[in-house]
């Protein structure tokens, strides 16, 4: 069970980000992912990680496509992060009509880079609660 539901980001889907078909590219959903990334990172507090010369780095992406999205078609992407043991954490996105329809599941496997040794670092989780990121928007509890 969760302690809140995940993080979400509102896109509108814009005619140039279409396939040949009218249907939403396959790579903009990806990009769709990436911007709800990026702001739950703003939102938690990422400006101390650049203060600490860390920053997360995408190490590996999947995605299964279950409904089309077209033209004008408003979309919540939600994130939320999940901690294990050892350098690596997952991050998963879903990309949800209004109605509530899944119309794609992303995850990810992200580390968190030490920018000056250019390797990850060891229990990204806690690196997060050392530099000060609220860990209630990156991640609902679960493990």
């Amino acid at each position: 069970m969760t302690d809140r539901e995940p993080f979400r980001t509102r896109i509108k889907v814009r005619h140039y980000e279409l396939d040949s078909l009218g249907h939403l590219n396959h790579a903009v959903y990806h990009s769709y992912g990436e911007v709800s990334r990026i702001e739950l990172f703003e939102s938690a507090g990422d400006s101390r990680l650049r203060e600490e010369n860390l920053a997360p780095v995408l190490l590996e992406s999947h995605i299964v496509y279950r409904r089309e999205l077209r033209a004008g078609d408003t979309v919540d992407v939600t994130c939320d992060a999940r901690f294990g043991d050892g350098k690596v954490f997952w991050m998963t996105s879903r990309i949800l009509k209004l109605d509530g329809t899944l119309s794609a599941e992303i995850t990810c496997t992200v580390g968190l880079m030490d920018l000056e040794a250019r390797r990850l670092v060891d229990d990204p989780r806690g690196r997060f609660e050392r530099a000060g990121l609220n860990l209630k928007v990156l991640s609902t509890g679960e493990r």
